[in-house]
């Protein structure tokens, strides 16, 4: 699905691209798996990193036009790297992250190549399902980038993660424990502790909450209920009524943000989820308006 479409509904606030799959591929480059986007992008000679000129058109629409905010997912189910050799190999790897899908610095003659040209992203969203090494440095860095350059421009980006509802999430557990995060888009499916299991009382939305405001990082970190789209989407799908009891009781935390859906194509095809999705917002999330939280949207990865 391009970015340009999923972007025509209006109540999609947040979109995560995903997956960067590999940091050092050939070439010393990232790999990208972009699902259907990839279908139009060309690959980079001596690399398998993509060059997507669509991508990039659509990346600027939807964030010039429309106001959406847009991440990189980083990981995702075939990320096998199992992170850095070393503290110093991570910061070294957010640096080229952060020079490729970050402002562009020194275009149109950069040093690294630019998948998405003129376009940068939002900022980066770490989604790893395996335990990962050196992580922490590689997400501090990437922290300490984004602040330097908000502090000199006044643009905001955002570093998120996508743990799963188990807690703690021992995959992502260094990285959220140890670096400032502005939202999670906790997982609540694939797991005992997600929204199917609400009426069971295993959900743990109140765990996170908790460690939201006694442990985080960054104590104004806002957290998300993830949910699939469908029943093709994951383990664990609710129908958006359901799901409303869920959103209630969730809600009525200051550090609940919204709802995250896996994925994209799956939720369009589910006639009504996004809607229905919505409405429970606005009727069940106490004095939030559907507005101030944010509605995001996964797309899907191949394979």
């Amino acid at each position: 699905m391009k970015l340009r479409i999923a972007f025509q509904y209006p109540d999609v606030d947040i979109i995560l691209v995903s997956f960067l799959i590999q940091f050092n591929g050939p070439g010393d480059m990232p790999v990208l798996n972009l699902a259907n986007q990839g279908d139009k992008c060309e690959t980079i000679t001596g690399t398998n990193l993509f060059k997507c000129p669509e991508v990039e058109t659509d990346i600027q629409y939807c964030q010039i036009r429309k106001g959406k905010t847009i991440l990189l997912s980083l990981g995702g189910a075939v990320y096998t790297e199992a992170g850095f050799t070393s503290p110093e190999a991570a910061t070294t790897a957010a640096d080229k992250i952060w020079a490729i899908f970050g402002p562009p610095q020194n275009w149109p003659h950069p040093s690294d190549p630019r998948p998405f040209g003129y376009a940068s992203l939002d900022g980066f969203d770490f989604d790893f399902e395996s335990t990962v090494s050196n992580m922490e440095p590689f997400a501090s860095r990437l922290r300490q980038r984004i602040d330097e350059y908000t502090s000199r421009t006044g643009r905001h980006f955002f570093l998120t993660a996508a743990p799963q509802c188990v807690f703690p999430d021992q995959a992502d557990k260094d990285i959220i424990d140890n670096v400032p995060l502005d939202m999670l888009f906790i997982q609540f499916y694939n797991n005992f502790c997600g929204v199917k299991n609400f009426a069971a009382g295993h959900y743990n939305f109140d765990t996170w909450a908790q460690w939201a405001r006694e442990k985080a990082p960054n104590r104004n970190v806002r957290l998300y209920v993830g949910v699939p789209a469908s029943s093709s989407a994951g383990g664990g799908y609710v129908h958006h009524a359901e799901l409303g009891k869920v959103i209630g009781e969730s809600g009525r935390s200051d550090k609940f943000g919204g709802v995250m859906v896996w994925d994209a194509s799956q939720a369009w095809a589910n006639e009504g989820f996004l809607d229905g999705v919505k409405r429970e917002l606005r009727q069940k999330a106490g004095k939030k308006t559907a507005r101030e939280m944010r509605f995001g949207v996964r797309p899907a990865t191949k394979g």
